[in-house]
């Protein structure tokens, strides 16, 4: 979680266009949806319309897409012709599921793009392409659309798919667990709407609607102050004390 005082830092830094800030944080803009580098040269948002990240990935996964001005992602002076090339081809098209031969079509080897994506932003191209679309999806949710129409708008044939892709996107990956400690999600439809709740055998430790803003971080936060990993699965029942 972003202190309140570093958000102010990083308000003045967004007001001065410093350029020492490039890849220290990034800016979502309520009001328009979009998020931007440090030094975006359009009209600066009021501080109460700002909501800042760490990295692209959480930006992405709150439901606010590249801003066209800046291109936080495709920036000729920060990144390489190739991940320049594959954002711009996800933006075109944000629903698609990206398989070989459309890597193939690009003359671009799926290898090479993963790389290049882990390198400069510290996830693969398949999880950027991923997180875009859960994105879309979640934003499609929170406007009031049913859940099946956003399953279906970004590309998922079946609710497993589904709700097994948001948990991918928001857990760990059981080859990263080694001894950690491991936390079940599960999704759950009730009549108010869609929710994730989060246990163990001792204790339930979240349950919230999938569409709220900022739950992705609310998560990353448990998990990393519970020491643990999260997998999806069905929690056992918490045990009685």
């Amino acid at each position: 979680m972003i202190a309140a005082e570093t958000k102010k830092e990083f308000y003045k830094a967004l007001i001065d266009k410093e350029t020492e800030y490039e890849g220290v944080f990034y800016v979502g803009v309520k009001t328009t949806g979009v998020f931007c580098r440090p030094t975006c040269p359009a009209r600066k948002p009021k501080f109460e319309h700002c909501e800042f990240f760490a990295t692209a990935q959480q930006a992405l996964l709150a439901s606010y897409r590249p801003c066209k001005r800046c291109r936080p992602l495709s920036h000729p002076n920060h990144v390489s012709a190739i991940i320049q090339m594959l954002v711009e081809a996800v933006e075109a098209n944000p629903e698609k599921r990206w398989k070989d031969e459309d890597f193939q079509k690009l003359s671009i080897h799926a290898s090479t793009a993963r790389r290049q994506f882990q390198k400069r932003f510290g996830m693969t191209f398949v999880e950027y392409a991923r997180a875009r679309r859960m994105g879309i999806a979640m934003k499609q949710i929170r406007a009031g659309h049913a859940v099946i129409d956003a399953q279906l708008a970004t590309g998922y044939e079946s609710s497993s798919g589904f709700r097994d892709a948001f948990s991918r996107i928001m857990g760990t990956a059981p080859t990263l667990l080694g001894g950690a400690r491991i936390l079940k999600a599960t999704w759950l439809d009730t009549r108010l709407g869609p929710m994730m709740a989060i246990a163990d055998e001792d204790a339930l430790y979240l349950l919230e609607f999938v569409d709220r803003r900022g739950l992705e971080r609310e998560i990353e936060r448990m998990r990393k102050k519970k020491k643990s990993a999260k997998i999806p699965g069905v929690p056992p029942p918490p045990r009685c004390h």
